[in-house]
């Protein structure tokens, strides 16, 4: 009988132990819809969007670079005045969907970078810093 008490106990407590881990917070999100297009731009600051486009990302393993740093970006329970974002980016829909306005603050190599939607106050999500590394590539050297 104590063996399996025990037993149960050691099930219990695996199952909470890995429930509670595998909370990884709230991550942004987009449409699910194709994605035809990323338009990139220097920021002009929280709140307003760049229309003078930097650069523009339309091959499919550079727009999943995009979607896959925006999807996994997790949000921070803080309410920090954030400086003024490097760049403004802007996620393009097939099928004439609204465009999702994100700004985003690039990190350097081997930090987060963080990842604000333009029209909402909530936020800021941070990024892994391998998504940073990537968007570092893909953003200041055309390369993935």
């Amino acid at each position: 009988m104590k063996k399996i008490s025990l037993l149960f106990c050691t099930m219990l407590a695996l199952i909470i132990v890995t429930g509670c881990s595998s909370d990884q917070g709230e991550t942004m999100v987009l449409l699910d819809e194709e994605i035809s297009k990323i338009i990139l731009s220097k920021s002009l600051g929280t709140g307003e969007i760049n229309m003078d486009q930097l650069k523009s990302f339309e091959d499919e393993k550079s727009v999943k670079v995009f979607e896959k740093a925006i999807k996994t970006a997790t949000k921070l329970n803080v309410s920090d005045t954030l400086r003024k974002p490097d760049y403004d980016i802007q996620v393009k829909y097939k099928e004439g969907y609204p465009t999702h306005a994100i700004h985003l603050w690039l990190g350097e190599e081997g930090e987060s970078s963080t990842l604000m939607y333009m029209v909402e106050e909530d936020g800021p999500y941070l990024s892994s810093i391998e998504m940073t590394s990537k968007l570092r590539r893909l953003i200041l050297t055309n390369q993935y």
